[in-house]
């Protein structure tokens, strides 16, 4: 999916015609680029968040999400619209269930924030499935942006904040939601408010994450708050984009990539070493070399969304180099994993244990004890 989704995006740009070539290709990939959004931030996305949460949730029937969800992208490639469609649905509904077991668990402001999440993905796929795929995105990047804000709260709940700082949250929330309802019918006010929230909530979490402190600290902390920093920066940019374009402004390319690229990927490239270890149960050996591929995700949007704003080269350009940088990061996602399972297969296995050896250690360590404390030996 997340493979389609690239390949579809870098089309609508212009790059890589020569996939269109063959009958096969032409169809298999145009459907890859006409429904690039929806193959992205419902399929790629939403399948892999239902995963992470089925994990979570430790129950079966939770894994419903993700397969539905899954079959559902997978169908929409081989062009079976409305079987894809039905399948999303579906799998959103389940997942919305699923926030429900987890809530009734444990209700917190984050477990909430992760449900109204839920909802935003089950509303986006309804959009979707009934023709209003243009409204989608709107709903879609409320689910990925609360997602992402309800885990962020979750991972440093214990962090010190203001008194005030929890109901500033919740108020940004309550705006962002109005703004993506307002949208359907007042679009201009709807992406304004819609804009507005967005900015709020770049803001809010640059000032309440302890990405502040951490960016300090040697290691994968300073890699994971650089990355969460970036990624708050291109929430700003994106929340003015879209307020732009609601008035009128040449601005959706930034506004939607400023939010996928910028502020989702940046989320995911700081997270996996962290995430992907405890979903899939492998061991991940991390190195400067990760800094590479964030690095050059930065400067490549930078270059897609302000260099390729009057050039359109510049704009394939930094397209190609977006591609190319998740592409690097999975790479080395993969050869941190083989080095992690390299280096354990040799490490030298632990030296057994004498059993009388281990008797005459415990028993002069036991009389160096006695002779520090003055007793008589027994």
């Amino acid at each position: 999916m997340l493979v389609s989704a690239v390949i579809g995006g870098l089309l609508r740009v212009g790059v890589g015609q020569t996939l269109l070539a063959t009958d096969a290709g032409a169809q298999v990939f145009g459907r890859a680029a006409v429904f690039h959004a929806a193959l992205m931030l419902s399929g790629f996305f939403g399948t892999v968040i239902a995963v992470e949460r089925a994990v979570a949730a430790r129950v079966r029937w939770a894994f419903a999400a993700p397969a539905l969800s899954g079959a559902g992208a997978l169908a929409l490639l081989a062009g079976a619209t409305g079987l894809a469609a039905a399948l999303s649905l579906a799998g959103a509904a389940v997942f919305v269930a699923v926030h429900a077991l987890l809530l009734k668990r444990q209700a917190m402001t984050h477990t909430r924030l992760l449900a109204l999440a839920a909802g935003a993905w089950l509303a986006g796929n309804a959009l979707f499935a009934t023709g209003r795929g243009a409204d989608a995105p709107v709903w879609w990047f409320v689910f990925l942006v609360l997602t992402v804000g309800a885990e962020r709260l979750e991972m440093t709940r214990f962090a010190p904040r203001k008194p005030a700082a929890e109901p500033a949250l919740l108020g940004i929330v309550a705006a962002l939601l109005a703004g993506a309802l307002l949208s359907a019918w007042r679009p201009a006010a709807g992406g304004v408010v819609y804009g507005l929230a967005l900015m709020a909530l770049g803001v809010w979490f640059a000032l309440y994450d302890v990405a502040r402190r951490t960016v300090r600290a040697p290691g994968l902390p300073r890699y994971m708050a650089l990355c969460l920093l970036s990624g708050y920066a291109w929430l700003v940019v994106g929340g003015l984009a879209w307020m732009g374009t609601a008035l009128g402004c040449p601005g959706r390319d930034m506004a939607l990539h400023a939010l996928g690229l910028g502020f989702v990927f940046s989320m995911v490239m700081g997270h996996a070493p962290v995430i992907l270890p405890a979903v899939a149960k492998v061991k991940l050996r991390f190195g400067a070399r990760f800094y590479v591929p964030v690095v050059a995700l930065q400067a490549s949007l930078a270059l897609r969304l302000f260099g390729g704003a009057e050039d359109a080269g510049l704009k394939a350009l930094g397209s190609a180099l977006n591609a190319a940088s998740v592409a690097l990061f999975a790479a080395i996602v993969v050869s941190a994993i083989v080095a992690a399972r390299r280096a354990a297969r040799q490490a030298p296995p632990p030296k057994p244990v004498d059993a009388a050896d281990a008797e005459a250690r415990l028993a002069a360590a036991l009389a160096a004890a006695r002779a520090r404390r003055g007793d008589a030996p027994h």
